[in-house]
């Protein structure tokens, strides 16, 4: 057995925070700390007064963290920042105080770029995960349309700037590997899949016949709207509704969208929910929808396949990856298209639904959370790794998948009889 490491993970968010990057250094950090290596955690303090050093238990494991004095974000419920003009002093002293084997960035905004800054001066080995995608900020920002192309591509050079000082980089799919290299110039970027634990999650014994759910920060970048939109097109006796969980500074305003398009009753916003009620809203739906258009990989889908449920998911970023014989995929930000892919999977017989569900739960199980603890322990000692297959072999659709397809697309080309 190999000597274990002592392991520094820092990042912008962690738990209790609910979001990808968050959601993973969480698992990350429990994972490793479970195969028995000394796991530290920074991350910016949840509100003020939080700061400070403490143990504190995620996923069922205890390791320190440590919390530093932040500030609110303008405009944003939940995002905070540690105050970004002391991030270098504070990583330096961590640094020497710590010793550590490894320094394991998740974000290069503020906490990554300083600990980076830190770990680099001192010969550490510095291991990069890139979660953002600036367009996605985008939504968040007060800067002019007009001006935000010039300011993502700036914005994009500088984290090449900050991942280039890294011994590795990483993201989860080679879909956001391959965007990330463009984007900044690095190459041989790793695509690690964030993983899961399938065993997690529950399938329901029988079809929960018309709940459509989503899962996920109820924000501007999911553009949730096209579901709600959706829902309101598809035929009346589908009896469908759709389940939005999750919190957000969106609630209000899909719940007034729901009831101006006469669907208010059919469309239930949860809010905040804990981790079992999530499983169980997944456990007894009928399909999962995710129209968002900038997914690195979507935790949130992997989690629906896992539980056993087909997908609806927009033709965007790295989403494909996770749609290949499971599901549908639909043109962004087309509501009607939407509606379409829902329809197919709701009057889906009992034997087609269970095709797509058989194939959720063979597509997600090349993404198991011990293969990307494994790799990433091979990062952290310095050792080749070849990146894990997380993509299956495509499934081609029967002729009778593709003619079901076009009885119910109205902008489907007429069958060619002479083939």
């Amino acid at each position: 057995m190999t000597d274990p490491l002592r392991i520094l993970i820092t990042g912008d968010t962690f738990a209790p925070d609910v979001n990808g990057a968050a959601t993973f250094a969480t698992q990350l950090a429990a994972g490793l700390a479970r195969r028995g290596h000394e796991v530290h955690v920074v991350a910016s303090a949840t509100a003020r007064g939080r700061q400070g050093t403490r143990v504190e238990e995620h996923e069922g494991v205890r390791f320190t963290v440590h919390r530093l004095r932040s500030l609110g974000y303008p405009g944003h419920d939940w995002l905070r920042f540690a105050e970004p003009w002391r991030i270098v002093q504070n990583a330096g002293s961590l640094l020497d105080a710590l010793q550590p084997d490894v320094v394991h960035f998740q974000s290069h905004l503020v906490v990554g770029r300083g600990f980076a800054s830190a770990a680099r001066a001192r010969g550490i080995r510095l291991i990069g995960t890139n979660h953002i995608m600036f367009e996605n900020l985008m939504d968040h920002s007060n800067i002019p349309k007009v001006a935000q192309g010039r300011i993502t591509n700036a914005l994009w050079a500088d984290a090449g700037r900050v991942f280039g000082r890294c011994d590795a980089v990483t993201t989860p799919t080679r879909r956001s590997a391959d965007y990330l290299e463009r984007m900044t110039g690095l190459h041989h970027v790793h695509a690690v899949s964030c993983g899961l634990r399938a065993s997690d999650y529950t399938v329901s014994p029988t079809r929960n016949r018309g709940t459509i759910v989503f899962v996920g920060r109820v924000t501007s970048e999911k553009r949730i709207e096209t579901a709600v939109r959706a829902l309101a097109r598809l035929p009346k006796e589908l009896d469908a509704r759709l389940q939005i969980v999750g919190g957000g500074d969106l609630v209000d305003e899909l719940g007034s969208l729901a009831a101006s398009l006469g669907v208010g009753d059919r469309v239930e916003l949860t809010g905040f929910v804990s981790s079992e009620e999530l499983r169980a809203r997944l456990t007894g739906a009928e399909v999962f929808v995710m129209p968002s258009t900038a997914e690195l990989q979507s935790i949130s889908t992997m989690e629906a396949m896992a539980s056993g449920l087909p997908v609806v998911a927009a033709d965007a970023m790295a989403l494909p990856h996770l749609v290949d014989g499971n599901g549908y995929l639909f043109r962004p930000d087309d509501d009607a298209d939407l509606a379409v892919q829902l329809e197919k999977v709701l009057r889906a017989s009992d034997d087609e639904w269970q095709a797509l569900r058989h194939r959720s739960l063979e597509l997600v199980s090349v993404h198991d959370i011990e293969t990307t603890l494994d790799v990433f322990e091979a990062l952290y000692r310095g050792e080749d790794v070849v990146d894990p297959v997380t993509e299956l072999p495509h499934l081609e659709p029967s002729s009778a998948d593709a003619d079901a397809a076009d009885a119910l697309d109205p902008e489907a080309e007429p069958a060619d009889e002479s083939r």
